[in-house]
């Protein structure tokens, strides 16, 4: 395996800076489909490559569990320092699958929270809560899909700027943007490297779902005022529950994401020139995706036959 067993650990880094250039250039749909692709490839290749470590680390221990030819120097040999790097996969592992394991629980814990909370309330899929504290936010999933939506909030917006705020929740429901979300989360969990995608995708799912209802109202001015009131309204803070979910004018840069609303619709192209500065960046870090890949599947299957070789018949 040599060195290209500890490439798909650093190859995120080449993923940043589409990141950047992806916010700002590509259509928010492309942007986020791309980025969540890249970021799930690279931390499943991470994390393989974690696993490949880890069964030369189990060699060095006391007791191994595994079997006995596999702590043959032949097989040791297959990485470069395993002594060090063996030895530091195994609680980089544990901990990756621990954090990950906690991160869906914690979802799945919230969205069930969420919706017992709102089961015995009035409206298939729309909620209006009689709350003095202005939000709102899309919930998916269950046997249906609801938007959540105060009294204070409504009370503050005109008939218009209700119809785009409906519009916006229901495209998050519609693009199913809560996987997305999930999908970055659990990359970054286990990378950090992949943080600086997940905040770009959390602002690209709120443009995708701002670009969406502006084509529904048939007004972005309309769209971009409403979010502009919203962010007034709620002052800024957090949604106060179930903030695992999308909530209208309360993730992303909220001036950046009314200027955009402000200026033409972006373009849909689904993939950047190559002769642009993000379609540079774009197949950049489409390179650095598909090395991580090939170096994790070469790795995989240079351990398996090494394995094999080593287990005694």
């Amino acid at each position: 395996m040599g060195v290209f067993v500890f490439l798909p650990l650093v190859l995120p880094l080449s993923a940043w800076p589409v990141a950047r250039l992806a916010e700002l250039h590509l259509h928010p749909r492309t942007a986020t489909r791309l980025l969540t692709a890249v970021a799930t490839v690279m931390a499943l290749c991470s994390t393989l490559c974690l696993a490949l470590l880890m069964v030369v680390g189990t060699a060095q221990l006391p007791g191994n569990p595994l079997p006995d030819g596999w702590s043959d120097a032949e097989v040791r040999a297959a990485v470069p320092h395993d002594e060090i790097a063996g030895k530091a996969a195994i609680p980089a592992l544990v901990l990756v699958l621990a954090v990950c394991a906690r991160t869906l629980w914690r979802h799945r814990r919230v969205a069930q929270r969420a919706r017992r909370a709102l089961a015995a309330l009035p409206g298939r899929s729309v909620v209006v809560l009689p709350e003095e504290k202005p939000y709102a936010y899309a919930l998916p999933g269950g046997r249906r899909d609801r938007v959540v939506v105060t009294t204070a909030l409504l009370r503050g917006l005109t008939s218009p700027e209700r119809r785009a705020l409906f519009a916006h929740e229901r495209a998050h429901l519609t693009a199913a943007h809560h996987r997305h979300l999930l999908a970055v989360r659990l990359a970054a969990r286990a990378n950090p490297f992949l943080r600086p995608l997940r905040t770009t995708v959390v602002y690209t799912t709120e443009r995708w779902a701002d670009e969406d209802a502006a084509r529904s109202v048939g007004n972005r001015t309309v769209v971009a005022r409403a979010i502009g009131k919203a962010a007034l309204l709620s002052g800024g803070g957090p949604v106060p529950a179930f903030t695992g979910f999308a909530a209208f004018a309360s993730a992303g840069p909220v001036p950046r994401r009314v200027a955009a609303l402000l200026r033409p619709a972006p373009a849909a192209r689904s993939w950047p020139s190559v002769f642009t500065s993000v379609g540079l960046a774009a197949w950049g870090a489409a390179v650095g995706t598909l090395v991580s890949a090939m170096s994790s599947a070469n790795s995989a299957v240079t351990m398996v036959l090494i394995l094999h070789a080593a287990t005694p018949l």
